[in-house]
C-alpha cells in the first residue's frame, strides 16, 4: 500500500505555481555558447586543421603542380634546424622587450592608479590612444625617429653616446625597441586593472608596522598586483614573439625573427609545407613557455 503526499494550502490563499522544467534551463547557457563555438569551429579550429595537414605534405611539392599528402614529418625537423636562430632571436627579443616593458610600464600603471587622480581617466586615453593609429604607421614613424639623419641620432652624437658613423636603425636596439612601444599597452591595462583594486588602507597599516616605502612595496604592493603582472607579460609575451613588422621594417635580415620567416615561406617562396611546420613549432614553443610559466606562478594568480 502506498502513501500518497497530498498538498494542502489554507484556505483563501492561491496555490503555489508549478515548478518550470529544468531541462530547458539546463540547456539555455549551451544555446548561448553555440554562436561562439560555431565561429572558432569555422575561422579557428577548421583552418588550424587545414595548417596541420599542410605540414605534412610532400615537401617536393609546389602550390603550381599541388602538394600531396605523404605525412612527411621530417618536415618539422628540417625547419626547426634550418631555421632555429630566427626562433631564438624571437624568444630573445620579446624576453628584452618584455623586462624593459615592465619596468617602464608598472610605474605607469602604478602611477595611474595610485596617484593619478582626477587625471586618471585621461592618463588612460593617453595610453591607450597610439593602439587608435595602424600599427604599421606606428612602426613606420619609429623608422623616421631613428633613421640616421634624425634628432635622435643626431643628439647621441653630439654627447658622444654614438660615433660618427654610429647608427640606431636597422639593430636589434630598433627591433627591440619597437617592440616594446607597440605592445607596452598590452601590459599596462592589466596592471593598472590590479593595482586600481589595492586598498591603500593596506600600506598604511604596513607604514603603521614600521615598514619602509620599498618593505611595503616587496610585502604588500606586489603580491597584490601579480594578477596583473601574471595577465600583462602574457598578452605582451605572445604576440610580440610572433611579430615580424618590426623586424622587418626596423631591423635588417640579421634581426630577422621567426614571424619573418613564416611570412616568406607563405608569401614569397610559397613554401606551403615549411611555413606551416613552422607556425606549428612556434605554437608548440609558445605554449610550452606559457603553461610552465603558469604552473610556476600559479594559475589561480590570473583568475
Amino acid at each position: 500500500m502506498t502513501a500518497l503526499a497530498h498538498v494542502s494550502t489554507p484556505a483563501g490563499e492561491p496555490a503555489a505555481p508549478p515548478t518550470p522544467r529544468r531541462g530547458r534551463h539546463r540547456l539555455l547557457p549551451y544555446l548561448l555558447l553555440l554562436p561562439g563555438a560555431a565561429w572558432l569551429l569555422v575561422f579557428f579550429a577548421l583552418p588550424l586543421l587545414q595548417l596541420a595537414a599542410a605540414s605534412l605534405y610532400d615537401p617536393s611539392g609546389s602550390l603550381a603542380t599541388g602538394y600531396a599528402m605523404t605525412w612527411a614529418f621530417g618536415n618539422y625537423p628540417a625547419a626547426l634546424e634550418q631555421y632555429w636562430p630566427q626562433l631564438a632571436r624571437s624568444f630573445g627579443y620579446s624576453a628584452i622587450a618584455l623586462v624593459l616593458a615592465l619596468l617602464m610600464g608598472y610605474p605607469l600603471a602604478y602611477g595611474i592608479a595610485q596617484k593619478a587622480g582626477r587625471w586618471k581617466n585621461l592618463l588612460l586615453v593617453a595610453v591607450v590612444a597610439p593602439m587608435f593609429t595602424s600599427f604599421l604607421v606606428r612602426t613606420l614613424a619609429w623608422k623616421t625617429i631613428l633613421s640616421d639623419n634624425g634628432w635622435v641620432v643626431g643628439l647621441l652624437r653630439d654627447v658622444h653616446l654614438l660615433g660618427p658613423d654610429g647608427r640606431l636603425l636597422a639593430t636589434p636596439f630598433a627591433v627591440i625597441l619597437g617592440l616594446t612601444y607597440n605592445f607596452l599597452p598590452f601590459l599596462v591595462l592589466p596592471l593598472y586593472a590590479s593595482l586600481e583594486r589595492l586598498d591603500p588602507r593596506l600600506l598604511e597599516a604596513a607604514s603603521d608596522l614600521y615598514a619602509s616605502p620599498l618593505r611595503a612595496f616587496q610585502k604588500v604592493t606586489l603580491p597584490l598586483s601579480m594578477p596583473g603582472v601574471i595577465a600583462g607579460t602574457l598578452l605582451f609575451f605572445i604576440p610580440a614573439t610572433g611579430d615580424y613588422i618590426n623586424a622587418e621594417l626596423l631591423g635588417t635580415p640579421n634581426e630577422y625573427m621567426i614571424g619573418n620567416v613564416i611570412d616568406s615561406a607563405f608569401l614569397v617562396r610559397l613554401d606551403y609545407p615549411q611555413g606551416a611546420a613552422l607556425s606549428f613549432l612556434l605554437m608548440a614553443a609558445i605554449l610550452a613557455i606559457v603553461f610552465g610559466y603558469l604552473r610556476k606562478a600559479g594559475t589561480e594568480e590570473v583568475l
